[in-house]
This record gives structure tokens, C-alpha cells and sequence, in this order.
């Protein structure tokens, strides 16, 4: 880890929020008169154009500040960056169009020049935002541009952040000084810790202490109060499985989040629409094998062409999932549900193919549709199944803070089908957990491919 100096890094000196709307009201100038050029072959830029771009550029700047896209660069990653940086662009074109049409200056104002200076725009303010974080990537990993932290913790949770940060050199954060610490502190202590911290000449005070030494914190600050250093506190959880963990204001007070669901606002808006787009999508495209799939089942046996079942959706609500038959028709004794197995008598020969094939979920995407599932999420249990392994694994119900999948990201790494040991059920969770903390479009874009890629046979599917 790098040494901390005690010059106050760049990106403090000339801090984002100073240059970077400047050089977005720039962007937008330049993409604008460039427009007005390819559009009517002149750089003599008519009056109600320029006012056009300027009050562009405002709106791009005020909605920036609005989403805090000027500030936290340092640990903010580049895509999440980019993200924020498409999403304003998308909000100041509407509202740039909206005015335009209120105004019914429509027939002043070139549509195909508000669109290339848009995307113009964007472009160059997106290029200056890549450059910027990737020339400051590559001198934080020289060893410039560092901020100096100082840990006090325990020593297994300072390797733990130590390691963490030499996982992040980007975030350009170098250990100016450590203190252990294991027992409540004492006044000698405090007061010793104090001059360290001075010495150092950190940046920042990072306390990493377990949830059960949370009120030495308040003897830490009460201790730094002199020193003008900026106090990080980095609780260490240690085997509580956290989900969607962050910080939150609630009822005018601040709380960690240690379990709670993504799938709020934005992203529960996001991934419906995604759901109704590309279920009707698939829907469509299988409604011919299904019509297929029935006219064969019917033909087989007299019983129902759908199997119907119970299964726990989102925050524990159940739901009728369907599914086409594949067994000859059963009754289990006491609301037993007994898993298929390899070469299970229940299963039918055509049925034996269509769970093979997967074929046998096809409906399952009227169950998307209905806003029950998802495409993408973790693959609903049968309920008795649910009863027996909340008690055996830890995290098990925390899969239900969103809505099951008909395909997810334990299925496509290899955990489907028979689960027969406790292992295996612990590390489908674990998958499944993990999917839903880093959820994206992009994610189940992803594993949509994936499923596809890998063909809809699976040694697993019995």
C-alpha cells in the first residue's frame, strides 16, 4: 500500500464538481454549433439556436447537481458513472422536446439538430468522464493522487479493509497509520490514539469494529474532536449474510440496511418493463411448440395438459406456478412433495424430454406477465420444500425479497434440478443471494444469454 502524502490530492485541489459542469456546458456548445453545421452547412449560428444551447446546457448542469453526478467520483465505479450521465442526458432531451412542442416553436427548431446535439453531447461529455476516471486510475496505481486513511480495529478486520483496498486501488486510498484495538479502550488510550492520528497526517479515520463494540465508536469521535479528519465507520458483520446492505435515512434517522430488497423505485419500474417486453417477446415465439406440446400431452393421457403448484413468490406471498405436465398424475400422502430423481417412475417418456429440454416452463411466461415472476431471479421451491431449508440454511428466505425466475444465476453456473444435499441447496442460495445483490439489466441480459448459449439441455433436468 502506498504511502500517504501530505499534500492534499488533486481531485481535492480541483474538485469534479468545479470543472466538470464546465466542461458539460462546453460539450453541449461544441455539439451544437457542430450540428447547426452538418444540418445547414454553416457555422454562423442562427440567434434561436444559441439561446437553444444554452438553455441546454443549464438544464444538463442542473440536472447533474440534482443527481449528485458531480460529486463522490473517487468511489463512485466509472459504469455507474456513465449510467447517471445517459439517464440526465435522457431527462434534459425530453424536457428540451417538451418546451419546443409547449412553445409550438417546433417548426423553428431542426429535430435532427436537437438529436445530434444531444448525442453529441453525450458523447463527449461521457469521453471527457472515461478519460478523466482512467487517467486517475492509472496514477492512483503509480502511487499519486492517494488519500491517507487511518484504521483503529481489531487486527483480523484491518486485514480485512486492507485487503479490500488493495482490491480498489482506483479508489486511491493508502494506510497512513493503524492502531489495534480489542478491548474497550481506556483514557490513556484514547488520548494516545488521538496523537497518532495527528501525526499521521490522515486524510481519514476509518473505525473498523465489530457490531458489538459499537459504542466504543462514540470514545473514538469524542476522542478525534480536536482534529479536523474526516471519521469513516466500517462495522464488520462477520457471518451475517447481508442483502442489499447500504446506508439509509429513515423517519429522519440514519440506519444500516442489513437486509432489505433492490427492487424498489426505479429498478422495480426498470425490470417489470423489462419482463412485459421480453416475455411477450418469448411468449409469442413459443406459443407454436406449446400448441405442439398440448395436442402431444392430450393425446397421451387424459390427464391436465398444466400442472399447477403453490410456490412462495416475492415477500412470501404464493402463487399458482404452471408448468406442462410431465408426470403421470400422483396424490403424495400428508403434502408431501418428493423431488424427481434420476430415472423416477413418476416421469413420463415425452415428459421425461421436457424437462430435459426445460420445455416443460414454457408457460411459466404467462406467470411473468402476470407480474408474479420474473424472467431472471431465483427459481421458486415447492413450499414444503421452502419449510424444510429455511430452518437449514441461514439465509435461505432472503431469495424471497424478490421475484422468483424462470431462469437465474445459480441455474446458468451449474445448480439446477435434484437438490439431494444440503450443500448443494446452500450454494444455489449463495448464487442466488449474490445475483441479488448486484442486480443490473445488464446482469440478466447476461444470464438470458447464457441460458440460451448453453442450449435448454442439462444433465441436472431429470
Amino acid at each position: 500500500m502506498g504511502q500517504a502524502r501530505n499534500r492534499s490530492p488533486i481531485t481535492e485541489r480541483y474538485p469534479a464538481q468545479v470543472f466538470v459542469p464546465l466542461v458539460d456546458i462546453l460539450s453541449v456548445i461544441v455539439s451544437g454549433v457542430l450540428a447547426h453545421y452538418l444540418r445547414f452547412g454553416t457555422f454562423d449560428v442562427h440567434e434561436r439556436f444559441v439561446i437553444g444551447m444554452f438553455l441546454i446546457a443549464i438544464f444538463v448542469v442542473m440536472a447533474n447537481f440534482i443527481d449528485d453526478a458531480y460529486v463522490r467520483w473517487r468511489t463512485t465505479r466509472l459504469a455507474t458513472i456513465l449510467f447517471h450521465l445517459v439517464g440526465v442526458w435522457l431527462v434534459v432531451t425530453l424536457m428540451a422536446t417538451s418546451i419546443i412542442y409547449l412553445a409550438e416553436a417546433s417548426v423553428r427548431y431542426s429535430r435532427l439538430w436537437l438529436g445530434m446535439t444531444m448525442v453529441f453531447s453525450l458523447v463527449l461529455a461521457g469521453g471527457f468522464r472515461v478519460a478523466v476516471m482512467l487517467a486517475l486510475k492509472y496514477a492512483r496505481a503509480k502511487g499519486k493522487n492517494l488519500r491517507g486513511v487511518f484504521l483503529i480495529g481489531p487486527v483480523e478486520n484491518l486485514l480485512n479493509v486492507g485487503r479490500s483496498m488493495r482490491k480498489s486501488p482506483g479508489e486511491g486510498f493508502a494506510i497512513a497509520g493503524i492502531q489495534r484495538l480489542r478491548d474497550k479502550p481506556d483514557q490513556a488510550f484514547l488520548e494516545c490514539l488521538a496523537q497518532r492520528v495527528e501525526a499521521s497526517q490522515a486524510r481519514e479515520v476509518w473505525i473498523c469494529l465489530p457490531l458489538e463494540m459499537g459504542s466504543t465508536v462514540r470514545e473514538i469521535m469524542h476522542a478525534l474532536r480536536h482534529q479536523t479528519v474526516e471519521v469513516r465507520f466500517i462495522p464488520e458483520f462477520g457471518e451475517l449474510q447481508l442483502l442489499n446492505h447500504q446506508i439509509s435515512e429513515v423517519a429522519g434517522r440514519f440506519a444500516i440496511d442489513l437486509s432489505v430488497t433492490p427492487m424498489v423505485e426505479t429498478a422495480r419500474f426498470v425490470k417489470r418493463v423489462e419482463d412485459i417486453v421480453l416475455g411477450s417477446l418469448f411468449l409469442l415465439i413459443s406459443l407454436p411448440v406449446c400448441l405442439v406440446i398440448a395436442i402431444i400431452l392430450k393425446c397421451q393421457s387424459s390427464g391436465p395438459v398444466l400442472f399447477k403448484q403453490y410456490r412462495m413468490g416475492i415477500n412470501g406471498k404464493h402463487f399458482k406456478v404452471y408448468k406442462f405436465r410431465s408426470m403421470e398424475v400422483h396424490e403424495e400422502s400428508n403434502g408431501q412433495v418428493t423431488q424427481a430423481r434420476r430415472g423416477d417412475p413418476r416421469v413420463t417418456r415425452f415428459g421425461a424430454f421436457l424437462r430435459r429440454t426445460s420445455l416443460d416452463e414454457l408457460p411459466q411466461f404467462y406467470n411473468v406477465l402476470q407480474g408474479r415472476m420474473s424472467i431472471v431471479g431465483p427459481r421458486p421451491h415447492a413450499l414444503a420444500h421452502n419449510e424444510k431449508y429455511k430452518e437449514l440454511v441461514e439465509s435461505y428466505m432472503k431469495r424471497h425479497k424478490v421475484k422468483p425466475g424462470m431462469t437465474g444465476w445459480a441455474q446458468v453456473n451449474g445448480f439446477r434440478g435434484e437438490t439431494d444435499t444440503l450443500d448443494k441447496m446452500e450454494r444455489r442460495v449463495e448464487h442466488d443471494l449474490w445475483y441479488i445483490n448486484n442486480w443490473s439489466v445488464w446482469l440478466d441480459l447476461r444470464i438470458i444469454a447464457m441460458t440460451i448459449a448453453k442450449g435448454f439441455a442439462n444433465p441436472n433436468a431429470y
